[in-house]
């Protein structure tokens, strides 16, 4: 049996079943005194965070069988997550997917003063447009069916990627639209026991709290000297990429003791596939 709390709260009730089936009232009014049910008190089941300084890889561009001594992995979300691991579900929620842009509503795709689509060139990925309040909710309600199929197949978090997507918008969108939208992404996450990683954006890591953020997921932070930023509002709950060995030595020199690194080729490849690297030391 569970009893309803805010949202994201479930409170287990135990229930004893006699031989022949039937309830113990008894126990089951005790068990509800005990839980809080009757008065409105709850007892959060929040979602589990990952491990310190733990071994890391990152499989975003394909799944293969983790290295080693590896107890946190992220994978996109067409994968599974893999079995006995800390699973990282990758989400692409600020951009559209070059090969999905036609799934989407054409007037969810952030346009300039000219009408024309605002595109992440690096990437060929369309901006989403979360200006508005109406918009953020929609563009959310889609995202947050890929956070449903994150938690149905096991995941134990989730990383929403471009919430940094305000700095390619020419200036359309805002570090508050950026909050604003992953506030909604984040609330849905917690409501599946699923914790939520800040993927990159440095500037916006002192707003982790009203975001409703659990830890970071971080590319290149020794690369650019960022590692600190992301450990002091995270506590050392980071999980670091970097794609140069300069950047792996960097990030190791200052915070190999205390957060997780992997060196991972730029394309993310998967063992076997010309370019694949992958070293944490």
């Amino acid at each position: 049996m569970t009893c309803s709390g805010p949202p994201g709260w479930i409170i287990r009730v135990p229930t004893e079943t006699s031989p022949r089936g039937g309830s113990r009232a008894v126990l089951l009014a005790l068990a509800l005194l005990l839980t809080g049910c009757g008065s409105g008190s709850a007892t959060p089941e929040g979602p589990q965070l990952p491990p310190r300084h733990a071994g890391f890889d990152y499989q975003i561009g394909g799944a293969y069988p983790p290295p080693a001594g590896v107890r946190v992995v992220t994978r996109d979300r067409a994968d599974s997550p893999a079995e006995g691991l800390y699973n990282v579900c990758y989400v692409n929620a600020f951009q559209a997917q070059p090969q999905e842009r036609a799934d989407w509503p054409a007037d969810l795709l952030l346009r300039d003063r000219a009408g024309k689509v605002v595109i992440d060139e690096d990437w060929d990925e369309p901006l989403l447009d979360i200006g508005t309040p109406a918009k953020r909710k929609r563009i959310a309600d889609r995202v947050n069916r890929w956070t449903d199929g994150c938690a149905d197949k096991g995941y134990d978090a989730v990383e929403f990627d471009n919430y940094d997507s305000y700095t390619r918008s020419r200036h359309l969108l805002t570090p508050a639209d950026a909050t604003a939208f992953m506030r909604l992404l984040t609330r849905h996450a917690h409501t599946r026991h699923l914790a939520v990683g800040q993927k990159n954006t440095p500037e916006l890591a002192g707003k982790r709290e009203g975001a409703g953020l659990d830890f970071a997921v971080a590319e290149e932070c020794g690369q650019y000297d960022e590692c600190g930023t992301y450990a002091r509002a995270y506590d050392d709950r980071v999980l670091d990429i970097e794609y140069t060995d300069v950047g792996l030595r960097k990030a190791l020199a200052g915070w190999g003791a205390r957060l997780s690194i992997v060196r991972r080729d730029l394309d993310v490849s998967t063992p076997g596939e010309a370019g694949y690297v992958r070293r944490t030391g």
